[in-house]
């Protein structure tokens, strides 16, 4: 039997300032989170991106096609209630980030992955003063912690917007780094991608490429860039 589907049932959608921001409405109803709390969200431009998404539902909601809204209800729902612990959570991804992990071999994969990480380990070292320890293999290596402390306290600082976005850019890149030059812009979310596949890419260089693994990248290059839309729509990314 074939799950039930919200449909729509409104005829306009239209957005309106309110306490603490903006806020979209259906017909005469403003929305809800799931976990029913007022969708009020910090920009116009925001609003009205999630309205876009809401106007272009026909027949049954479909969720998959709203990522604004979704990346809202997170902020709302689980990163504002539960701050500290999704920073923590994304933080930790400087202890073992994946830039920091290199091949044994063969030396043009070596030369290939220092090319394309080495400038943004440098830059968070520079610039973000986080230097991070690299080492060949999948052994875990111990970071320096005054250099965890600094990216903690980078990603402690965002607003709870900015945080579920860099949540979605650190998760899918595997790349504490790579998510926060993202976030500073720095780099564009599909560059970002792209540095985080280069194992990836060399692999069906070498085997070719498979299509159901090609799939599955589009739709996670497809969700970081949508994570990097709903950063430059949120405002600034400090709270």
């Amino acid at each position: 039997m074939s799950g039930w589907a919200a449909k729509r049932f409104w005829a306009e959608v239209s957005t309106i300032p309110c306490d603490g921001g903006f806020t979209v409405r259906l017909d005469a109803r403003a929305i809800k989170t799931p976990a029913k709390a007022a969708l009020v969200v910090p920009t116009v431009g925001l609003a009205e991106a999630m309205a876009a998404e809401w106007r272009a539902q026909i027949g049954p909601v479909r969720p998959a096609t709203m990522p604004l809204t979704r990346m809202a209800n997170s902020a709302i729902d689980k990163v504002t209630p539960q701050f500290g612990a999704v920073a923590d959570l994304v933080a930790a991804y400087g202890a073992s980030d994946l830039l920091c992990y290199r091949a044994e071999g063969p030396d043009a994969l070596i030369a290939r992955q220092a090319a394309g990480w080495d400038p943004w380990l440098d830059w968070v070292s520079d610039i973000l003063r986080a230097p991070l320890t690299v080492t060949a293999g999948v052994i875990p290596v111990a970071q320096p912690i005054p250099s965890l402390a600094r990216l903690s306290a980078r990603v402690s600082a965002l607003s709870p917007f900015a945080l579920a976005a860099l949540h979605d850019l650190v998760a899918i890149s595997g790349s504490l780094v790579l998510g926060l030059a993202v976030i500073d812009q720095k780099l564009s979310a599909g560059a970002a991608f792209d540095l985080s596949r280069i194992d990836e890419h060399w692999q069906a260089e070498l085997w070719g490429r498979d299509e159901d693994a090609a799939d599955v990248e589009a739709r996670k290059r497809a969700a970081m860039e949508e994570a990097e839309r709903f950063l430059g729509l949120s405002g600034p990314v400090v709270a």
